[in-house]
């Protein structure tokens, strides 16, 4: 049985294009592209952005998700959205993060993941 949705129009980095538009359309703040590939068997990529209000973060992700249908890539989950916190929107091959900033500062993902492939680094250069 393939788990994975059938997705012929757009490669990943069309997607991630696609998710970085999105973003800036709706005045995200501190947009990073994480590359995982290789290091989590979930994605190839994590985009983290911030939103200046929980409303800024829903909408974000509301525009995302429409904009993601549209391009024939509906998401395979949306989290959080009701609160407005952090909202994680899973494109497959990219997974969205948008949070408000101190959720943002309090959880840290970008550290998280760069200690992550850091680890990962080491320990295949030391094999």
């Amino acid at each position: 049985m393939n788990t994975q949705p059938a997705r012929d129009e757009l490669s990943s980095e069309q997607l991630q294009e696609l998710v970085v538009s999105s973003l800036e359309d709706f005045k995200a703040l501190d947009i990073q592209l994480i590359d995982v590939s290789g290091n989590s068997p979930l994605t190839e990529c994590m985009v983290i952005a911030s939103g200046n209000s929980r409303r800024h973060v829903k909408s974000m992700a509301e525009n995302l998700v429409v904009r993601a249908k549209v391009a024939g890539t509906p998401p395979l989950g949306v989290e959080g959205a009701r609160e407005g916190e952090w909202v994680l929107v899973d494109l497959n091959d990219v997974i969205v993060h948008l949070m408000l900033p101190q959720t943002r500062e309090f959880y840290n993902l970008e550290k998280l993941w760069e200690v992550s492939i850091e680890r990962r680094s080491g320990i295949n250069s030391s094999t």
